[in-house]
């Protein structure tokens, strides 16, 4: 069982002590690629990989005076690395080492996501193949239409998310870019083979182009990829919602022991944390969009992208894995009620099986148009009136000069409805 919906390592991947970690390896990898490169002592470097430290602490105390993160850090770095500090951030410029970093993170960060969106396709598939007999009401509209198989909902999310997994996947090899370019992206006052040495030390590749700053594209296309992921878990969400209302109750989230719904009503069992999830989605799609916002910078940079960043990208990585986990934990455990969902099929008295009549009038030489209309007068008779559909249908003179009891009995099978789901499950690759 899943009892934890966040993961301390998520966040420490967005804290500042880890931030100013990976400056430190993205500054002292430069370091090593100018020694390689002979544009510094080789002794200096060994000097710097040893000695440089930060405290946040610091680093935060500098940065009220100067006004400048980067500098307040590089400061505090060379006071603990001494006369070699001299040799730290030669020809960078700050986003050379504030957007390589962050790559750095959103790499990290996006494993450790794609980690969690396994394991939510490990319960789906589960459940899956669990309940890949279980007859349930198929719906359109909201509205009942045909029984269909409750572990084909399952199959679906299981095949979306996997298709998320593919545009994480394709989002975060895209990203997967470090920049050593300087001031204004043109190599002015550093060598090219520094961007290359550096970037391949830290598993990246040499952005193709830039200006002072990374392309933004690339930082929006991840946010879209995000949302895109959290709008199919609010789609999990939102059904779950719908399947635990009184009136169908066929599902519900897991309610623990000591668990209370409502200050008023004791005996509230709500969907607290599918309303939960579908609320966060909206928080990403908001952040997804503030990415765009982020695309269009002044000239070579400006930073009206830099605060926005500051939240977004922690935020959205967070809230994400929170989501996956907190439903994996519900799915994992969902309340699932074949019974009630028996009886739902059966609300309408059989109407739901209005499709099987009609092709078997059809298939026995009735015109479909007749067929329909001999059909929906049953139907809307039954709906107005009540009474049972199958009654209806028997007692009706011109199905029954077509279709003998027998061949009627065969219309209102509801396992019939899965005979061929076995071929989607297939073509899901679950098995």
């Amino acid at each position: 069982m899943i009892k934890r919906y966040t993961r301390p390592e998520m966040g420490v991947l967005w804290s500042d002590a880890h931030k100013y970690a990976t400056w430190l390896r993205v500054e002292v990898a430069a370091c090593e690629a100018q020694a390689e490169l002979g544009h510094i002592p080789a002794a200096a470097v060994e000097v710097i990989r040893t000695r440089a430290r930060f405290s946040p602490d610091r680093i935060e105390a500098i940065e009220a005076e100067v006004k400048h993160d980067v500098i307040a850090f590089l400061t505090n770095v060379a006071e603990y690395v001494g006369d070699e500090a001299r040799y730290i951030h030669l020809g960078m410029t700050s986003s050379d080492l504030l957007d390589t970093a962050l790559n750095l993170q959103i790499r990290d960060a996006g494993f450790l996501l794609r980690s969690g969106i396994v394991a939510l396709r490990e319960v789906l598939k589960r459940q899956a193949l669990t309940h890949k007999e279980t007859v349930c009401i198929g719906r359109s509209h909201g509205i009942h239409a045909e029984p269909t198989s409750f572990g084909l909902k399952f199959v679906l999310w299981y095949d979306e998310m996997g298709r998320n997994l593919q545009r994480l996947d394709r989002a975060l090899d895209e990203i997967a870019v470090g920049m050593i370019s300087g001031a204004v992206g043109n190599y002015a006052q550093i060598d090219p083979m520094v961007e290359i040495i550096t970037c391949r030390k830290l598993g990246l590749r040499p952005a193709t182009v830039t200006t002072q700053v990374m392309q933004r594209d690339l930082h929006a296309h991840l946010l879209q990829v995000i949302a895109l992921c959290a709008a199919a878990l609010e789609k999990v969400a939102v059904e779950i919602r719908h399947l635990q209302r009184t009136e169908v109750l066929e599902v519900e989230e897991p309610f623990s022991s000591g668990q209370k719904g409502s200050s008023a009503m004791p005996h509230k069992r709500n969907p607290i944390g599918c309303e939960n999830i579908t609320g966060l989605s909206r928080l990403l799609r908001s952040n997804a969009h503030a990415a765009v916002e982020n695309i269009a910078l002044w000239h070579e940079r400006d930073i009206s992208h830099s605060s926005v960043e500051r939240v977004i990208f922690p935020d959205s990585f967070i809230l994400l894995d929170y989501m996956v986990h907190r439903l994996t934990h519900i799915l994992d455990q969902l309340v699932i009620y074949p019974e009630n969902m028996l009886k739902n099929v059966d609300r309408t008295r059989g109407l739901v099986f209005s499709q099987p009549v009609l092709l078997a009038l059809t298939q026995k030489g009735m015109s479909r148009e007749t067929a329909y209309r001999v059909v929906q007068e049953n139907a809307m008779r039954c709906w107005r009136e009540g009474g049972v559909f199958k009654e209806a249908i028997l007692r009706d003179e011109r199905i029954l000069a077509v279709l003998s009891p027998l061949d009627i009995e065969s219309c209102f099978d509801e396992k019939a409805c899965l005979r061929n789901i076995q071929h989607i499950y297939d073509r899901a690759g679950i098995s």
